[in-house]
């Protein structure tokens, strides 16, 4: 039984090590095309005289900033824990993709200002061009985000990092659509007019990954476990007279913690409670993905004082 389940551990360790490889491996090839085009969308749009290009080219200078945050975040993730950071620095994802949600929001400025600029004094713009340019990146973008997203996961930071790509993808349309609205019709108004719609698709993005990091960093409770259904199904398990103080956070956005006193019933010999408190967790785990779970074992309700020492410091240690 040892023997299997030293086997389960090193196995799901290497899972783990596998699947942070994969994501550093997309995050770096990722991080290599999109600076490559960011320099085409940089030159075209100068030559060309296209807003939305140079818009596109900034959004995409973000995302190489953004792609290189997250890359840093995920091998500051790979890190093993130490004496001064016990869960070691699986929070730097969260960091990194709190980071990449202000670049987007401070990247939506510059679009918007420059778009509304360009709606008071239009410039002359090479249709053609913007077109070809624009349809490269279109490809870019959505080979990128299909690279990000198979090995992303619930990761916040390979989100943010997606939730770019998407961004500069919906982009790359705008400008395509600019492109033919110039060559069709010499309506050079659309190319500001489309920018600042990608500007505000920005904002949008930027905000939802604001909201989604602070929630984890504040120590939410996961968007996906019920706390209320969690304390009834510890309420309810055999052998559990009642349950309180029960705290339900993000240790990082795919890691869920707990902590909770558990009443057993009768009087359990120290083993026994020790076998009930594991078959605990192991539920904890199976039926919420609660990697982390710190349950005091207790013969009756603690007293007042106890009770409010616990709710002012839950204990953390999975």
């Amino acid at each position: 039984m040892i023997m299997a389940d030293r086997q389960l551990h090193a196995h799901a360790v290497g899972s783990v090590a596998d699947l942070s490889e994969r994501r550093r491996r997309a995050l770096r090839i990722s991080l290599v095309a999109n600076a490559g085009f960011m320099v085409v969308e940089i030159v075209g749009g100068v030559a060309f005289g296209s807003l939305a290009l140079l818009a596109d080219a900034t959004h995409m200078f973000a995302d190489v900033a953004a792609l290189g945050i997250a890359l840093i975040a995920q091998q500051l993730v790979d890190r093993p824990a130490s004496v001064r950071h016990t869960f070691g620095l699986q929070r730097a994802e969260v960091l990194g993709a709190q980071i990449n949600g202000l670049l987007l929001l401070v990247t939506a400025g510059w679009i918007l200002y420059e778009a509304s600029r360009r709606l008071s004094q239009p410039t002359e713009i090479d249709g053609g061009g913007l077109l070809l340019v624009a349809s490269l990146g279109f490809a870019v973008n959505v080979a990128c985000a299909v690279l990000l997203a198979r090995t992303g996961g619930s990761s916040l930071n390979m989100r943010g990092a997606l939730l770019h790509m998407i961004a500069d993808a919906a982009s790359s349309v705008g400008a395509i659509v600019a492109g033919f609205a110039v060559l069709l019709f010499d309506s050079t108004w659309v190319d500001p007019v489309v920018s600042v719609l990608i500007g505000a698709l920005v904002v949008w993005t930027g905000w939802n990954m604001l909201r989604a990091t602070t929630h984890v960093l504040l120590e939410g409770a996961p968007g996906h476990i019920d706390p209320q259904q969690v304390e009834r199904f510890l309420a309810d398990f055999p052998g559990v007279s009642s349950v309180h103080h029960v705290h339900l956070w993000h240790l990082t956005s795919e890691s869920a913690a707990l902590s909770a006193h558990v009443v057993l019933e009768g009087e359990p010999t120290l083993h026994q409670a020790q076998t009930r408190g594991d078959n605990l967790k192991g539920q904890l785990a199976d039926r919420f993905a609660i990697s982390h779970a710190t349950l005091e074992l207790e013969c009756h309700d603690c007293e007042p004082d106890d009770c409010g020492a616990a709710d002012r410091a839950p204990a953390r240690d999975g």
